[in-house]
């Protein structure tokens, strides 16, 4: 899969104006804090770690329409890279992706503490003592390809547990993240297996689908009720989709790293491809093929983002 081969997706939503979201009462713009006054978990939504990844803004703006307010603990709503978000322009959608860098790959205490300068960096950590409030933290996305929605939920059991009581999306993910820079879902405690505190990274579908909206507002009413923030009477569903009957868990097992800019897939790979055969071609790193490790091997989220240095596709397999 190279640049000529990918056909762009249609542009079904378009950024939903936020400018009235400005002005919260947390310690940085674009942040609200809700406290029921009961006690209870600090629960936390956010939006927009990638500007082009319109339908968490659709959703928390959902939420602020339908006066959606924690019936225990507090409730925290964050728009987190905005800067990238107001520059999105419709005849090159991808390219608000971000300013500088990876929002989501900044997430580790050498980048926060360290001395690299970037407006997504700044950004983080502003960010940064917001998101150690929380107990429970929905990061909400999406993907370059009409690939089934998924809900990345980390290694450790906490996180599975969490998002199969969510059960929306269906397939789960448990995954270790990228080589090039950590998550915002494995900040800190998140990725303890040691500690309560629980993260999950919903990829809601295509970045522009409608059904994306729909997906992420869905995520996080179930969220919502999961973690105990909402009771499940307190937001209606207004017609949206229910979640499906049962999950699937995909453990994955390796990333495959880009090394050489000509990286290049066999196919066109959406997501959740099961291939059936080991030792399996499915791309090539310059002149080094990527084989499949094994039988029935699921592709998870292959990019079309295919720049050294970069995860290409994650490889993993169902567990019963």
């Amino acid at each position: 899969m190279t640049g000529a081969d990918i056909t762009p997706s249609p542009i079904e939503i378009l950024p939903v104006d936020i400018s009235a979201y400005r002005e919260g009462n947390g310690p940085v713009d674009y942040v609200h804090i809700f406290d029921s006054g009961l006690p209870g978990s600090t629960v936390m939504v956010n939006a927009l770690t990638h500007g082009n990844e319109l339908c968490g803004a659709h959703a928390l703006a959902h939420m602020f329409e339908g006066d959606i307010r924690p019936s225990a603990g507090r409730l925290i709503l964050s728009f987190a890279n905005v800067d990238a978000y107001h520059r999105f322009d419709a005849d090159n959608p991808s390219a608000s992706r971000f300013l500088d860098e990876d929002f989501n790959r900044v997430w580790s205490p050498a980048e926060l503490d360290g001395s690299r300068q970037s407006r997504e960096l700044t950004r983080a950590r502003a960010l940064r003592p917001v998101v150690a409030m929380a107990d429970y933290l929905l990061d909400l996305h999406s993907m370059q390809c009409a690939s089934p929605p998924l809900m990345l939920c980390g290694v450790a059991e906490k996180g599975r547990r969490l998002a199969m009581a969510v059960g929306c999306p269906r397939h789960i993910v448990a995954d270790v993240g990228h080589t090039a820079g950590r998550r915002m879902r494995d900040y800190d405690a998140f990725a303890d297996p040691a500690s309560p505190k629980t993260a999950l990274l919903a990829e809601c579908g295509q970045h522009w689908a409608d059904a994306s909206r729909a997906v992420a507002i869905e995520t996080t009413r179930r969220f919502l009720v999961a973690v105990g923030s909402i009771a499940i009477q307190d937001w209606p569903t207004d017609g949206l989709p229910s979640a499906p009957e049962a999950t699937r868990l995909i453990e994955v097992t390796e990333a495959v790293t880009i090394v050489t800019s000509r990286f290049r897939f066999t196919n066109d790979f959406k997501g959740l491809e099961t291939v059936e055969s080991a030792g399996s071609v499915i791309a090539y790193d310059g002149r080094t093929p990527v084989r499949t490790p094994y039988d029935n091997c699921v592709l998870i989220m292959p990019s079309r983002r295919l720049l050294p240095g970069q995860t290409a596709v994650r490889l993993g397999r169902f567990v019963d």
